[in-house]
């Protein structure tokens, strides 16, 4: 006789009663992986988010060192506040259109049946769009470096953190409340409104951290920038967590 299979099972309970075999449901990790792996294949595909997001990121850049172009000082004064302003800008592009794609064809109606956490989805689709942002970094500040003559070598390392440290307390508030309006009419100019304010703590801190630096301070020295983002993101991941579920529903 062959040997037993002794490898747990699990059942799905089919209608009218009757019992099926089925496969052990994904692990929270798992869930909120196959979520992002979903918006960053679109990404792949299309590139639509990147390339848009990160070309307006772009342009506000290359407006703003015109506009505002103070000589010797702009690397210090100017460069700081260009770069994250575009960031900001950007952030709530991509986010907009992360949340589209979502109302097309039913397709959060589909994301919403699935047998996955909520709190995993909103981990998952805030992972994507954290990825998203750091790639719009990744565009932006090279571009505000040639603009206003900064020197990377001596930034480059400081300029990470700070992105590092800012950009999953946007990513999750921009999640959270891009649930909340995903069904609302006006929903850019309403997810606009609510984020901005929102992201002030962490705006400001990145800025007044990239000042320093750009001023010549130690890595070291900003520290306390670093922890008022950090505070930042887990209150916002922590509320995401938790409150998700009723934003989405709601």
């Amino acid at each position: 006789m062959p040997p037993e299979n002794t490898a747990p099972r699990t059942t799905v309970i089919a209608a009218g009663g009757a019992s099926l075999p089925g496969r052990r449901p994904p692990g929270w990790v798992r869930q909120a992986w196959l979520v992002a792996g979903k918006d960053l294949s679109i990404e792949l595909a299309t590139g639509e988010i990147v390339t848009t997001s990160g070309f307006f990121a772009v342009l506000v850049a290359v407006i703003a060192s015109l506009a505002f172009h103070a000589g010797q000082d702009a690397t210090e004064r100017v460069a700081p506040g260009v770069i994250w302003v575009s960031v900001a800008f950007a952030s709530v592009l991509a986010l907009s259109r992360t949340w589209q794609r979502e109302r097309e064809d039913g397709a959060l109606a589909g994301l919403l049946v699935l047998p996955i956490a909520r709190s995993a989805l909103f981990a998952g689709k805030a992972l994507g769009l954290c990825l998203f942002v750091l790639a719009v970094e990744a565009i932006i500040i090279p571009v505000a470096a040639l603009l206003f003559a900064v020197d990377l070598a001596e930034t480059a390392a400081g300029l990470a953190l700070f992105c590092l440290a800012a950009t999953p307390g946007i990513a999750a508030s921009g999640t959270l409340f891009g649930a909340m309006t995903v069904r609302t009419r006006a929903r850019d100019l309403v997810l606009a409104s609510v984020l901005f304010p929102l992201l002030a703590p962490t705006l400001l801190a990145a800025v007044a951290g990239t000042r320093e630096l750009f001023g010549g301070a130690e890595i070291g020295e900003l520290t306390d920038y670093l922890a008022l983002m950090a505070v930042f993101d887990v209150v916002f991941i922590a509320g995401g967590v938790g409150l998700f579920d009723l934003m989405i529903e709601g």
